[in-house]
């Protein structure tokens, strides 16, 4: 009769013990506000990682990296995804909220593509060709030896670290033309250059739209030629915090620094920081 007691008392204590632990482990909620390129990469990430630690809820959210930054300004973000560096305005409005310039740690690296459409002949543009497409200068695709037909200049949004990225380096700092269209969201800009063969746009070198990336300067957007920096709109891609990371934001980062992040990264369609 003892030991039926005892059997008893032990398949009732044992179910109570695991509840016990379950209530002993702590929850963590992560959020990651920004670029509308990293969008679906940050969300792989978040996914991966969340699968390998089930007790952290990580929410993804893109706007542009204007907005990850103003969200992580507003402590609406522990993380702001970046395509580009921070800007001297945006790194003065963490000095004065926070008392810090912000921590910057590169991810992954990323190449900004010129979109075509699958229907229209041209293979390669110079860097300059682009910059007088986007500027207004050439409106008709025989001006680059295209087809006879305007150009439909398509847009990023002005908050988008793409938009800047370009502005930057190609337009060197020029204005827009004012006949470019600014797409509402990344996917109705690659909507667009899939529908229409006139249509030309940007973005990063992954996408599954069906569409075309052309060549820059005769060369290609692939791996070798973006690790090598070869290809001329190279860059990297952010991950911004306001402090040194800690607690579970500095393990995730870290995750994602590692052989298992930077697989997801190269799973994706983008490059990893370094080989593994």
């Amino acid at each position: 009769m003892r030991k039926i007691i005892y059997l008893l008392l032990i398949i009732l204590i044992v179910p109570i013990t695991k509840c016990h632990n379950l209530q002993n482990v702590q929850h963590t909620s992560l959020t990651i506000k920004g670029s509308d390129t990293m969008k679906i990469l940050v969300s792989r990430l978040a996914e991966a990682y969340m699968k390998e630690h089930s007790n952290v809820a990580i929410y993804t959210e893109g706007g542009g990296t204007a907005t990850g930054v103003s969200a992580l300004v507003n402590n609406n973000a522990d993380i702001c995804a970046a395509s580009r560096p921070l800007r001297a305005g945006e790194v003065k409005l963490l000095a004065d909220n926070f008392n810090s310039v912000g921590m910057a740690v590169r991810i992954a690296k990323d190449a900004v593509s010129i979109y075509l459409n699958n229907q229209n002949p041209i293979r390669n543009l110079t860097l300059q060709q682009v910059r007088k497409i986007y500027t207004g200068q050439y409106q008709n695709w025989s001006q680059v030896g295209g087809i006879n037909e305007p150009i439909m200049v398509l847009n990023r949004m002005p908050n988008s670290g793409t938009y800047l990225y370009l502005k930057e380096y190609v337009l060197k700092g020029n204005n827009y033309t004012e006949k470019a269209v600014n797409m509402p969201s990344y996917n109705r800009l690659l909507k667009a250059i899939e529908d229409n063969r006139r249509a030309i746009g940007y973005g990063g070198i992954w996408s599954q739209a069906n569409i075309k990336s052309c060549r820059i300067n005769g060369i290609r957007p692939t791996w070798k030629n973006i690790m090598n920096d070869e290809y001329p709109l190279s860059r990297y891609l952010y991950f911004y915090t306001v402090n040194t990371p800690e607690g579970e934001v500095r393990e995730f980062i870290d995750w994602v620094l590692g052989p298992q992040g930077q697989q997801v990264i190269k799973d994706v369609g983008y490059f990893p920081i370094w080989e593994f």
